[in-house]
């Protein structure tokens, strides 16, 4: 008997992102915070000791798991190549063209020798909210669509609210060791998520308005 192939979504965890925040199979939720590098080495000893104090204290006051992931990607310079060309055809001086396009020619050159890597550092977030008596199905067994709908919408945005708590708990420890933050949004956790299931997309040619 042949075997039923599995699309891809059968695979990811993930059963629907709203409003900035991720609902796994499971029901439980995820935020996602970005989160800016620091030069650890380029810091005094002073400096290096106080960030590993407020890291340790950072960790130390986490009551609840994390997870820390850094995506380390091929630079793409397609965008800014795109960028300089519309330039270039903009340009009506002779001079500035020939430069815009040696200028062009040398980025090019550089970034196809050398293999220059662009790291992105996230936090993961998660909230599992409290096992409800009677479950799910105990919700959408109510005659009342309208009423088990209502019910989901509210349960949602008290467990959101639960989880943008420990957001802020998150984001307030990483701006004491230094490091900027930001929660991603629907959209860039689509994007996200894109480039991690589909890494060969940054070879292919973006199209050029």
């Amino acid at each position: 008997m042949a075997l039923k192939a599995k699309t891809t979504q059968e695979f990811v965890p993930i059963k629907e992102i709203r409003q900035g925040v991720i609902i796994l199979r499971d029901d439980s939720l995820r935020a996602v915070v970005m989160a800016s590098s620091l030069n650890f080495a380029l810091k005094s000893t002073d400096e290096q000791q106080s960030i590993i104090f407020q890291f340790q204290n950072f960790l130390n006051s986490l009551d609840f798991p994390v997870q820390i992931f850094m995506q380390s990607r091929k630079l793409d310079i397609r965008p800014y190549i795109a960028l300089l060309e519309g330039r270039l055809k903009e340009q009506v001086n002779d001079l500035m063209k020939i430069q815009t396009r040696e200028y062009i020619e040398f980025v090019k050159n550089f970034t196809e020798n050398s293999n220059i890597m662009t790291k992105t550092f996230f936090v993961v977030v998660p909230y599992m909210a409290p096992a409800i008596k009677g479950g799910v199905a105990g919700v959408l067994g109510k005659k009342d669509p309208n009423q088990a709908s209502e019910k989901h919408l509210l349960e949602f945005e008290e467990h959101r609210s639960q989880l943008e708590q420990r957001v802020s708990v998150v984001t307030q420890g990483l701006v004491r060791c230094g490091i900027r933050t930001v929660q991603l949004g629907t959209e860039e956790i689509v994007e996200l998520f894109y480039k991690i299931f589909n890494p060969g997309d940054t070879e292919k040619p973006i199209a050029l308005s």
